[in-house]
């Protein structure tokens, strides 16, 4: 993008303008609504932007913010982390994985932990760093954890199209990834969560493209915008979200244009479909949730870890008090957690939306304590 877009982007005073016009419309939406309008973004990068911008607290007294299951290492339920750290006690694995999952913690341990003991996990820049190593060290097996959503599938995806076509025989992936739109779906049928729009993740937008969440509108009638990561794009998709309140509107709008297209990254998509074939998937917080996680297709099980290595893994044991659950469904926030800033700190999480640099309490923690 020219450094001119970016600098007129971050341009204060086109901000302080557009928020002026917001907190305007966010009143009358209030009076209206007879309460705050509530807003979910479903974007740890959307949760860190809001809380850096100071625009949850600026907007307070007419906008609720939640911020939903948009953080990949968050959604990542137990027993996925506990198979995880499992792959890491086994004897001539290494394990692979982007930085945000070593600190994790599963029921007993983190990979983190289980690094510090003697295990060999290893954080790679991208999975085909995590190919090349493999073949290099034929005498382990490297398991890469694949995990997050439509915006990190297609590259663990083409890792393994592109260990197949070198022949890479000892590079498997254990899949964790998970697809958003369902997770949407499950969302808005919640009764307990009363929402009024949804600032729509850019980085999967880029993806999958702004059509696949028509069905917001379509369907439950709730108004949408795609959104960028500048304040001004956030400032701009709550103007535009707000306006749908008042007219009694619900569209799926996309504010992110340099982006996001309206049929998204087709050989992305082309990529994932290859590779994976969609199952269910179990959400940390929300439960299983039908047709929202990627694994690979049959005829790729010699790249499934979860298929080519069996582990006993025990139920897993949640820790007492942490409410990530919760949290991720927007029933509450992190000010709401008896553990947040006292039992649960960045330097000692107790869950992962402390530990991950895109959770909502390490936002909170970093950005809006009091």
């Amino acid at each position: 993008m020219p450094s001119r877009v970016l600098e007129e982007l971050r341009d204060p005073a086109i901000s302080r303008g557009l928020l002026a016009k917001v907190t305007a419309l966010a009143e009358q939406a209030a009076e209206k609504l007879g309460r705050r309008a509530v807003f979910m973004e479903v974007c740890g990068t959307h949760t860190v932007a809001i809380s850096r911008a100071g625009l949850r607290s600026l907007l307070s007294d007419y906008v609720d913010l939640r911020s939903g299951p948009g953080c990949p290492v968050c959604v990542t339920d137990y027993e996925d982390i506990d198979r995880m750290v499992a792959f890491a006690r086994e004897p001539g694995i290494t394990v692979g994985t982007f930085g945000d999952m070593v600190r994790v913690p599963g029921s007993l341990a983190s990979l983190e932990r289980e690094k510090a003991r003697g295990a060999d996990v290893r954080v790679f820049y991208s999975p085909a760093d995590a190919v090349d190593w493999a073949a290099a060290h034929p005498e382990k097996q490297v398991v890469f954890l694949g995990v997050g959503f439509e915006t990190t599938a297609p590259t663990v995806a083409l890792s393994v199209a592109m260990a197949r076509a070198k022949g890479v025989k000892n590079y498997s992936v254990f899949s964790a990834h998970k697809v958003v739109p369902p997770a949407m779906r499950a969302l808005v049928a919640d009764p307990e969560l009363a929402l009024d729009g949804f600032i729509l993740p850019g980085h999967v937008s880029a993806i999958i493209g702004r059509r696949a969440f028509d069905f917001i509108a379509a369907e439950y009638g709730l108004p949408a915008v795609v959104c960028g990561f500048e304040a001004v794009d956030i400032v701009d998709t709550l103007h535009r979200l707000l306006t749908q309140v008042l007219q009694g509107e619900a569209r799926v709008e996309n504010s992110y244009t340099r982006v996001v297209r309206e049929e998204g990254n087709r050989r992305a998509q082309a990529v994932m479909a290859e590779v994976f074939a969609i199952g269910d998937a179990s959400w940390r917080g929300i439960g299983v949730i039908p047709g929202s996680g990627m694994y690979l297709k049959d005829e790729l099980a010699d790249f499934d870890a979860a298929r080519r290595f069996t582990l006993e893994v025990p139920p897993p044991r949640i820790p007492k008090g942490c409410l990530c659950g919760a949290l991720m469904k927007g029933l509450l926030t992190p000010r709401d957690c008896r553990l947040f800033g006292t039992a649960c700190t960045p330097t000692h999480p107790v869950g992962p939306c402390m530990v991950s640099s895109e959770g909502a309490c390490a936002a909170y923690y970093q950005y809006e304590q009091r």
